[in-house]
Order: structure tokens, then sequence, then C-alpha cells
């Protein structure tokens, strides 16, 4: 059994919403999971899928919205910012820090697909995380969009530039689609990217499938998968192949370069490794690794 409460915290004056998951019978000291999404996706998205597994293990939960999306607050709305994102991560581990009954020195990392990237950039940055779990990391930006349709690249582009110029005279988003039919006119447009996304939705969803066209210019110039070689603490990357969203190739190149990075490779689509059979698998993988890498009892 477990609770599940609703907090939030500051980034950069920001409010972020959060979901607070602590094991029945916790220890005083436990350690703690903080979680986050994926090219623009909210907790909703099956994160309280993972978070509910892994309080079962008997760990702590931080499940957390970027600000500009789902609970947490900031305008323009669906506004995604590499630097903004990363400062949200910073705020997210600043908190998860401060709470009562959690050892401050057993910080766990878990992101997944673009939030798989950022981790990597945070723990980096922050050089006192004691684990990380990277799913179906976005590493490369350039492998990325070498893997996007030309004509979806000929379509976005346009419209990311128009929300560019926009923004320089105060001007409302201009808008792109998150996932779209394949070659379609999206950030996410491979012939699994529409259906796989919106089945992470949960029923009632009010979830907008759409994020500020400006990203577009922004993806090509993150690499967060360098970062891999700077992080001290153990790494789990679970890395699907094929994935039509962070190619595979790429990530294992860079996760080969982690001091201590564990790889595993799974034959599921980018999307497939949420829900069903894949789900049940990596998620297996993930407390195990947790459990051996830190452990909820320190002895």
């Amino acid at each position: 059994m477990s609770s599940r409460s609703d907090v939030e915290f500051s980034s950069d004056g920001t409010t972020c919403a959060a979901w607070l998951y602590r094991p029945e019978n916790a220890s005083p000291n436990q350690p703690i999971i903080v979680l986050g999404h994926g090219l623009g996706g909210v907790r909703e998205m099956r994160l309280d899928a993972f978070a509910e597994r892994f309080t079962e293990a008997g760990y702590a939960c931080l499940v957390f919205d970027y600000r500009h999306f789902g609970g947490s607050g900031g305008e323009p709305r669906q506004l995604l910012d590499i630097g903004r994102q990363l400062d949200d991560w910073a705020a997210a581990i600043a908190y998860a820090r401060s709470l009562d009954r959690i050892d401050p020195a057993r910080i766990i990392l878990w992101g997944s697909s673009f939030g798989g990237g950022h981790v990597l950039e945070a723990a980096a940055r922050d050089g006192g995380i004691a684990a990380v779990v990277s799913q179906c990391p976005f590493t490369d930006g350039l492998a990325s969009a070498r893997a996007t349709p030309l004509v979806t690249t000929l379509k976005i582009t346009p419209l990311a530039l128009r929300d560019v110029l926009g923004s320089l005279r105060g001007k409302p988003p201009v808008m792109v689609a998150l996932a779209a039919e394949h070659r379609g006119t999206a950030l996410m447009a491979s012939p699994d990217a529409l259906s796989g996304y919106l089945a992470l939705q949960p029923d009632g969803s009010t979830f907008s499938n759409e994020v500020a066209a400006r990203f577009v210019l922004a993806i090509t110039r993150y690499f967060p998968g360098r970062a891999a070689k700077r992080i001290t603490a153990p790494v789990l990357f679970c890395v699907c192949d094929p994935d039509t969203v962070a190619p595979t190739k790429a990530t294992l190149r860079h996760a080969a370069k982690a001091p201590r990075g564990q790889i595993e490779v799974y034959p599921y689509g980018h999307f497939d490794i949420y829900v069903g059979e894949g789900f049940e698998r990596v998620v297996a993988d993930q407390v195990a690794f947790l459990t051996r890498t830190v452990p909820v009892s320190t002895g």
C-alpha cells in the first residue's frame, strides 16, 4: 500500500505541479525517485503506473509536470524550452532533497524519451545523484532529426520560423502537432507515433497534442547523451530496438561511455515500452536495478 498526495514546488518563480508517492511504513531516511516525462508528455500519461510499481518496492516518488504543461503554471501554454525544462529538473531535485523522511544523498532520477535525455544532463550537472534510469532516451538531436521523414521536416520548419518571428513581436505561439500520422506535420511522424502517443493518454484526457513550433529549431542542437560520460552514479539505459523517435544506434554509442552504465535492449518500439508486455518487462528490470544500486534499506 502507498499514498499519493498533490504537491507543488517553484521553478524560477513558477509553480510546478507534482504527485508525491510514499510507501506504507516507510523508513525515516528513504530514497526517492524523481520522474519526468518526454516530449510534451504529462504525468497522467503512464508515469503513475511506473511510480506505483516503484512505491510498491519501497521507494518514495516525485512525479512532476514541466512548466507550461499539464498541471504546472507557465505562459504561454505548450511551450517546450530545453533550458527551462532542465531548470525544472534542478528545482524538482532540490524539492525532493528538502522533504522530510527522505535521504538527500539518495536521490534517483527517472526520465523517459526526451526526459530520458534530460536526466543524463541533470545528473551530470548535479553531481550528487545516487542513480539514473534513462528509458528510450533522446540522446542525440542530429540523429533524431535525420530519422524524421524529409517531407515532415519541410512542413514543420516554416512553422518554426513563423513562431520565432511571431514571438519577437509578442504574438501567440504558432503551434505544431506533437504526433501525427506517418509523414504528417508533427514533431513525431513515424508510422507508430500517433497511435503510440495517443495510447498513453487515459480516458477523458484533455491533453493537447501540440507544442509551440519554435522548439523545432532547438532539437538538432541538443545532445544530452554526451553527458553520460560525466555521470559517476550507476545509470540504467533501457533502449528500444528499433526506435523510430530516438535512434537506437546513437543511444547505444552514448550509453557505452557512461562509467557505470548498464544497457538493456528491448525488442519493442518507442511507445510500446509504456504498456503491456513491454511495460512489465522494463519496470521489473528497473526495480531490480534500483534494488541493487540504491536499496531501500541501508542496513
